[in-house]
C-alpha cells in the first residue's frame, strides 16, 4: 500500500509540474456520462434556485424572482487511507438557501450546520467531507443582518440569530466581523474573520482567522493562515498555523502545497499534529464535477511523532447556476 501511495504522489507531482495546456475540451468524461450528468445537474440546480426564490417571495416580494441569489448545493464522496489505521469513506452534503427579504440587507438563510458545531480545529481539519448527512436536525434557519460597509474600507459586521431544527429546538446567535487590508499599497493583503457564537446546546464559542498573502506571480499565491478557537464545551484554546503555496496550472487544474501545525493552549503550547500535504484538484466536467487527490505526511503526537502517510481522494459535485472553474 505504501508503494502504491508513493506512485500516486509521484504521479500528482509530475502532473502538477507539467507545462500549462490550453484544453479545447472541458470534460474528462465519456459522451455517455455527459448525457447522464448534464440533465441531472440542470434539474437539481434549477430546483435549488427555484426553491430559494419561491420561499423568498413568500416572505418578501416578487423582487425575489430577479434579485441576486447565493444558494448552492454541494455533494461530496470521500475516501481516506491512513497508515496504521482502517480505511474510511464518507458522503456529505453542504448547502445554503439564500433568501433576501423585504429589507435590502436582511436575509433569511437556511443552511447546513456551521463550523462552530463541528468540533475542535483538529476534528474539523480531519473531516473527510464538509458536512456529513445527519438529517433534518442538522438544519439551521435564521435571519442575518448584513453590514453596510465594504470590508476593504472599514470593518463590516454581520449579526444573525435563529434556531437549529431539532427537538428540543436549539436557538443560536452569532456576530461576525470582517476586514481586508492592503499593506502599504503593495502586493500583501491581510484578511481578518472573527466570529462570536452562542448555541443553547453547545454554549459560547469564539473563533478568529487571520490570513495574510500575496501573489508570487500570475499563477501562484502564497498564504500564511492563523486560526484560534475557544469553545465553552471544551474550555481551552486551540490554534492552527498553515503556510500554503497555491498554483493554478491551467483553467481546469490547480495544486496546493501546505505545511500545517495543529495545537492547543497558548501559555503552554502542545502540538497535536504537524503535517505536509499536497492537494491536486481537477475540474473533471465543466465546472460542476471536481476530483481532489491529497497525499500527506503526518507527525502526530499520539504516535510519538513517527511519520504516518495518509491519502485522501474526494469527488465533489457542485449545483449552482454560476460556477467557479477552480476552487481551492
Amino acid at each position: 500500500m505504501r508503494r502504491a501511495l508513493m506512485v500516486l504522489i509521484a504521479g500528482a507531482a509530475l502532473t502538477a509540474h507539467a507545462e500549462p495546456e490550453i484544453a479545447e475540451e472541458e470534460s474528462d468524461l465519456p459522451p455517455w456520462a455527459h448525457e447522464q450528468i448534464e440533465p441531472l445537474h440542470e434539474g437539481v440546480s434549477s430546483w435549488v434556485e427555484t426553491t430559494s426564490r419561491r420561499i423568498d417571495a413568500f416572505f418578501g416580494t416578487t423582487d425575489a424572482l430577479t434579485i441576486e441569489n447565493d444558494s448552492y448545493l454541494r455533494i461530496n464522496q470521500a475516501w481516506r487511507w491512513q497508515e496504521g489505521d482502517s480505511f474510511q469513506q464518507d458522503i456529505g452534503v453542504r448547502f445554503r438557501l439564500d433568501l433576501p427579504t423585504t429589507e435590502e440587507r436582511l436575509r433569511l438563510v437556511i443552511e447546513s450546520e456551521p463550523e462552530e458545531t463541528q468540533g475542535t480545529l483538529a476534528e474539523q481539519d480531519d473531516q473527510l467531507v464538509d458536512e456529513r448527512i445527519r438529517g433534518v436536525e442538522s438544519l439551521r434557519i435564521g435571519l442575518n443582518r448584513l453590514g453596510r460597509h465594504d470590508k476593504r474600507e472599514r470593518w463590516t459586521t454581520q449579526v444573525g440569530a435563529g434556531v437549529r431544527v431539532r427537538l428540543p429546538p436549539d436557538p443560536y446567535a452569532r456576530v461576525i466581523t470582517q476586514r481586508l487590508w492592503t499593506l502599504n499599497d503593495g502586493p500583501w493583503q491581510l484578511e481578518s474573520d472573527n466570529r462570536l457564537s452562542w448555541f443553547n446546546k453547545d454554549g459560547y464559542s469564539a473563533r478568529t482567522r487571520w490570513d495574510v498573502g500575496r501573489p508570487v506571480n500570475e499563477n501562484r499565491h502564497l498564504r500564511f493562515i492563523t486560526n484560534l478557537q475557544w469553545r465553552e464545551e471544551v474550555d481551552h484554546l486551540e490554534f492552527s498555523e498553515a503556510v500554503e503555496l497555491n498554483r493554478r496550472i491551467d483553467r481546469r487544474r490547480a495544486i496546493r502545497h501546505s505545511a500545517v501545525v495543529l495545537g492547543e493552549s497558548v501559555s503552554d503550547p502542545r502540538i497535536e499534529d504537524t503535517y505536509l500535504q499536497t492537494r491536486y484538484r481537477r475540474d473533471l466536467h465543466r465546472g460542476i464535477l471536481f476530483l481532489d487527490l491529497a497525499p500527506a505526511l503526518h507527525f502526530p503526537r499520539e504516535a510519538n511523532r513517527e511519520p504516518r502517510w495518509a491519502l485522501d481522494l474526494r469527488l465533489e459535485m457542485y449545483f449552482r447556476r454560476e460556477i467557479d472553474r477552480v476552487r481551492l
